[in-house]
């Protein structure tokens, strides 16, 4: 198991976490990474950077008041593929279905303002 601090990279840290997984860890050996949280969104973006490079995120926690720290384990590189590969599938369709959702509100929404301004226009008419 190692450990590293990130902290002095602030949101800047995903790069050296992906280079310490690949040349710092050994496959099937743990690393821990200590790094700022800031607006929180580096939490979701490092945990879908370790599910991207196809390693096993064993746990995400916050540390203290501003750090989090995320506890990966390294696999082979084939699992790493199929791994990442799955990962980039789920994502895709998450993606899709999200894209998917957020056209219907808007054109729900659109309807919506349609009928309110059809409604508007027979007031004026009386």
């Amino acid at each position: 198991m190692k450990r590293y601090d990130l902290r002095h990279l602030k949101n800047d840290f995903y790069d050296k976490m992906v280079e310490l997984i690949d040349k710092g860890i050994k496959v099937d050996e743990v690393g821990i990474f200590m790094f700022e949280v800031g607006d929180y969104s580096s939490i979701q973006k490092s945990a879908d950077i370790i599910k991207e490079t196809g390693h096993d995120l064993m746990n995400s926690l916050k540390f203290n008041e501003v750090d989090w720290t995320v506890v990966v384990k390294k696999v082979d590189a084939e699992t790493a593929k199929k791994s990442a590969e799955a990962f980039a599938i789920v994502k895709k369709e998450a993606d899709e279905k999200a894209a998917l959702e957020a056209k219907e509100l808007a054109d729900k929404e659109a309807e919506k303002a349609k009928k309110l301004a059809e409604k508007e226009a027979k007031k004026e008419e009386v």
